[in-house]
């Protein structure tokens, strides 16, 4: 976000180190962090123990990593003294700390109520049976489904409208396929990144996946191919409301041949 890369660009302007010591930036910690010690030298007038306490209440309780830090907190030398540097640009760090802060509690907030909602939802268990949906992709899904079944006659339908179908374009003698690029980005991006999560829990979108690589397709093509497959799924069960079956699956493509279920056996 925003507010995070801004951070990230003023401390490597003058207090650098801060990147190994705070964590992700945008993380609860870093902005602690950064609220009481926006400076090299008000970090390294802290004592030890109080560091160590700050660690531990953040959970990060490993010993090694700890004592890591606070050795190169003591022997850390600033980029620069040049106070008309320092002043201003932890000022602002400072500041900035602050309303990433608020940001992250919003989005936690946000997060637990999408997780209470989809579980009282009466879609949820068909949603939650896709390999790799989860507590994150699941919801997605669904909002971009719906319930109203009559909302898209066809797999096609929803294919063109994500934007994970191809487009055919032709003029004279020639004709060239590329990637949608005018869709609505939260739907193309939901079934990308589901396709991205359904590789470490699906058997056959793992082969599948691994199919295409072989042929010498990219990553992201392979995705969106995968996402291709998992949308007309998707649908299926969608119409029908019955929670995907991962078993039946893999035993229709054993019956049809499929290259893929020869990668299963």
């Amino acid at each position: 976000m925003a507010l995070a890369n801004r951070i990230t660009s003023l401390l490597k302007q003058y207090f650098p180190q801060a990147l190994d010591w705070i964590g992700d930036v945008a993380s609860i910690q870093a902005c602690d962090f950064l609220e009481c010690w926006p400076t090299l030298a008000a970090v390294q007038r802290i004592h030890g123990t109080k560091l160590q306490a700050f660690y531990r209440r953040h959970n990060c309780r490993k010993a090694s990593v700890i004592s890591e830090r606070l050795q190169q907190i003591a022997l850390a030398r600033p980029l620069t003294t040049d106070s008309a540097i320092i002043e201003p640009y932890s000022l602002v760090v400072e500041a900035s700390a602050v309303q990433l802060r608020n940001i992250i509690r919003a989005i936690q907030k946000l997060d637990k109520r999408v997780a209470e909602l989809f579980r009282q939802h009466p879609e949820h268990d068909l949603f939650d049976s896709f390999p790799g949906a989860g507590a994150v992709c699941g919801p997605r899904l669904l909002t971009v489904f719906g319930t109203d079944r009559a909302r898209w006659a066809s797999p096609v339908d929803l294919l063109c409208h994500s934007g994970i179908a191809p487009v055919t374009e032709r003029s004279g003698n020639s004709c060239w396929v590329h990637r949608r690029l005018a869709c609505p980005k939260f739907v193309k991006q939901t079934f990308h990144e589901f396709a991205d999560q359904s590789i470490r829990y699906s058997k056959w979108a793992r082969a599948y996946y691994d199919l295409l690589r072989g042929r010498g397709k990219s990553h992201h093509a392979s995705l969106r191919a995968l996402a291709y497959k998992w949308i007309r799924i998707i649908f299926r069960c969608w119409k029908d409301r019955k929670p995907y079956n991962e078993e039946i699956y893999i035993r229709s493509l054993r019956r049809r041949g499929s290259p893929v279920a020869e990668k299963l056996i």
